[in-house]
Formats: structure tokens, sequence, C-alpha cells
């Protein structure tokens, strides 16, 4: 007779349970990094709209433009039509009331002027059949007026003896005025005071914004809310995924940090399908999703690195771990599609380890970071690295256009290209070349040592070395094994 196994015995032989997807910790952290965006622009502009409230401004509260020179030699000068309450639709868009404007104007050789606004439909009726310009487009950088001509004639009478203006001035000097926008269509008109041609004026104009204070302040507070809201599920949700990735491989490779810290392998697939990496840009559309994410919280929890280890020599760990994790997704995907094509197995969506995927980085943990490098390594001393990377990976360098002007053109650095030259191989011959494929793993190697260099995640300098082949070299396995130094 069989007697049955102890409840004890059950439990111990049992194996442990699958761990669940972290579904909802990567929610969190998506929705974290996706606040994080409008919380920064948020801060931006209310910090933007402070500085100016309190710089910009003259004495009496406006924000003044230069004084600038217009001039026609016909009778009149006229604004484009300032429409400040039209119905649109079926409703009122009013605008009054929105600020106090103010319009300085002098007259050349001391000669009277007149500067007024009026009822758009009131102006057209006085300056009908009259020879005027319309100032139709200004450029501030440089200055410059573009005028629409109207022909006509003189005016019947000077402007001054017309009752419809809503706002006025007249005679010899600077004439100044101040107007709360009202609703309505309006129009400014500038002309000589007695109605003769040719009008030549000194013009300014500033604007008082009452509400831009209450306005700043609000986004700034409202900037800070959500700038602590984001924060605080990024950490949630970053916390939980360290959590959960420690469950699984560790990170720190065998041999600490005596190895090369960083730890990539590629082993090619032997059954590429000749024709699937054609549609894996398509395919890896997902991952590049989740990864545009995941390397804005990269990016944001590494300055946050950045001072705990100026302070502290110590890069936190948690964070060093999710670090590691999307640089692991990363090099999956690029495994996978046009970093290096060397499998057509989908890459897994998961910050863990997946040491069973033919792509894999490690990067071992620093017990301690200089905290004086920490202020250099990342600019500084990588730009020798920074060099190299560009032309392997590419990116955009400063051209001309045909008008002279300076612009950005992207080009495509050796990476890509020899890629290319490997899969159109497999293509055509139906296998991918060994020694292509090893070269390429080098230069992809080679990427992520700086990578990791300047995310702050190890001292060791990238040694300006292309170590070739799908798995890191023989020396530094040796080196792991006896504690050396390579």
């Amino acid at each position: 007779m069989v007697e049955p196994l102890a409840p004890e015995s059950v439990s111990e032989s049992a194996p442990a349970p699958p761990s669940h997807h972290p579904v909802g910790r990567i929610v969190l952290t998506v929705v974290g990094c996706v606040l994080l965006l409008p919380a920064l622009g948020l801060l931006a502009g209310g910090g933007a709209l402070v500085w100016g409230y309190g710089t910009q401004r003259d004495d009496d509260g406006f924000f003044t433009s230069d004084t600038e020179q217009f001039e026609t030699t016909r009778y009149a000068l006229t604004s484009e039509e300032i429409d400040l309450g039209t119905r649109r639709g079926g409703r009122d868009a009013d605008l009054g009331g929105l600020a106090t404007v103010r319009l300085e104007v002098e007259g050349q050789d001391e000669e009277p002027v007149f500067v007024g606004i009026g009822p758009r439909r009131d102006v057209e009726r006085y300056l009908t059949g009259v020879s005027r310009a319309e100032v139709a487009d200004v450029s501030v950088d440089p200055f410059r007026v573009r005028y629409r001509y109207v022909d006509g004639g003189a005016p019947a009478s000077p402007p001054g003896e017309q009752d419809f203006w809503a706002l006025r001035a007249e005679g010899a000097g600077r004439q100044t005025f101040e107007w709360d926008l009202e609703r309505g269509d309006w129009t400014v008109v500038v002309m000589n005071a007695d109605g003769s041609a040719g009008v030549g004026v000194a013009a300014s104009a500033g604007v008082k914004l009452d509400w831009l204070l209450p306005l700043a302040i609000g986004l700034l507070v409202t900037g800070v809310v959500v700038l602590v809201l984001a924060t605080a599920l990024l950490v949630i949700g970053v916390v939980g995924l360290m959590i959960h990735a420690s469950s699984g491989a560790p990170t720190e490779p065998a041999g600490g940090s005596a190895a090369t810290p960083v730890r990539l392998t590629g082993t090619l697939d032997p059954g590429l399908g000749r024709w699937l990496w054609l549609v894996k840009w398509l395919l890896a559309i997902p991952h590049y999703v989740v990864l545009a994410f995941l390397w804005l919280a990269f990016s944001v929890l590494t300055l946050l690195a950045f001072f705990a280890i100026a302070f502290t020599g110590r890069y936190p760990r948690a964070i060093f771990d999710f670090d590691v994790a999307v640089l692991r997704w990363t090099w999956r995907v690029l495994f996978y599609s046009f970093g290096a094509n060397g499998t057509d197995r989908y890459p897994p969506f998961t910050l863990g380890a997946a040491p069973d995927y033919p792509a894999t980085l490690d990067v071992a943990y620093p017990d301690r970071l200089s905290r004086g490098l920490v202020l250099v390594k990342w600019w500084l001393l990588a730009i020798p690295h920074y060099v190299v990377v560009g032309i392997l990976l590419g990116g955009t360098r400063t051209g001309f256009s045909e008008s002279g002007e300076a612009v950005d053109v992207p080009y495509t650095g050796l990476l890509p290209w020899l890629v290319l030259v490997g899969v159109v191989t497999l293509l055509f011959a139906g296998r991918y070349p060994r020694g292509l494929f090893g070269l390429i793993i080098g230069l992809n190697r080679w990427v992520f040592r700086v990578l990791a260099y300047v995310a702050l995640m190890t001292d060791r300098y990238p040694p300006f070395r292309l170590d070739q082949g799908e798995h890191e070299p023989a020396r530094d396995a040796a080196l792991a094994r006896s504690g050396g130094a390579p």
C-alpha cells in the first residue's frame, strides 16, 4: 500500500508558482512618464511668464516694443482690422477687456500728427477714396514693414474734425494714448493733423496684461502638482518593477567589477528567414512605443541618480536595476530588428533578464562611484566616444540650404550599413556572414559600453577596443575568474 505524501512534502517539492506579469507597474511607469512632459512644460511656461513679468515690463507695467519708423507719401497710415468681437458660427468671440494698449507716436520735424482708433466701418467711410497705405505685415528681426496701398485722393476734411474716434491724440511732439480693449472691429489711423500727404512717424506700442501674473502662478502650481503626481507614479511603478525583476536573474554578471562592467552577447539564429527582416520594422513598433516611455523614465531617473552619486557616491540600486532593464530591453529589440537582425524570435515584453533569449546584457553594480567623475564623465570625458558612436550610428550634421540658411542634414552611420549588407546577403545567399555578424555585435558592444558609462553606471572608462564575436572575449572571462583587472 502506497502511503500518500505528507502535505509538507507536497509543499516542498511543488514548484513555485510563476510570477505574474507586472502590467499594473508598467502602466504606472508609463502614465508617470506621460504626465512628466506636461508637468515640465507647465513649469517652464510658468517660469518664463514670471521672468517676463518681472524683467520685461517698464515702470508703468507695459511690455513695450522698440520705437520704429513708419512712413508713406500718401495721406494716411492705417492698421489692418483689429477684431475684438465678431459673430462666428452663431457665437460671439468677445476679446475685449483682455489688455490695455498704449500707442506712442511722434511726427517728423515736430510736425503735428493725429493718431486715433475708431470703428472699422466709420474709418472706411471717412477714408473712402483717400490715398493711403495699410500696414499688411511687420517683420521684427530685422525690422521691415510691408504696406498694402489704396489709390485715391486727399481726404475731404482733417481727421480731427471727425467725431467717431473712440480714442485720439493730436499735436506736435510725442502723442500717447492708452486704450482698454473693447469689443468690436477697430482700425488705427495715423495722419498729419491737417490731412496733408506725406506721413512719417516714429511709433511704439505697449501692452499691459493684468492677468499674466495670476496665469503664471497658476501654471507653476499646476505644474508642481502634476510633477508630484508623475514622480509618485514613477517611483511606485519603478520600485514595483524592480521588486518583480529582482526575482529573476541577477543584474550583476559573474566576475563582478573585475571584468568588463558591461557584458553583451548576441547569438546568431541559424534559421533566419530570408524575408522576415523586410517587415521587422513594422512588427517592432509596439516595442518602440514602450521604449519611448521607458527611455523617458530612464533619463529622469538617471538625473536623480546623478545627484545621489554626487552626494553619496552610490548609485541607488532600484534606479540602477531599472536602467539596466531598459538597456536590456533596448538591446533585445535592436538585436531582433536593425541593430543586428540576429534572430527571428520576437523580443519578450519584460524588464527581466530573459536569459533564454539569444541577446543578453548585464551591467555589474558598482559598490562605489566617484563623486568627482560624475560631474565630467558624461560630457567631457565621453567626447571621444561620442565621435565614435556618431560614426557608428549616424546622426545629423550642419548643412546649408539653397538660400544659405543653416539646416540639419541627417546621415547614416556605419552600423546600419553593415546590417543592410548582412540582410541583403541573407536574402540572396540564404545565410548571414558569420564574420560580418561578429563585427556588428562588436560595434553594438562598443555603443552599449559608452551608454552605460555616460548613464553614470560605471567609472570604468570604455576601452577603445573592438571586441568582436557573439560573446564577451575569453580574456575578460579569464580575468573574471582570476579577479584581475583588464
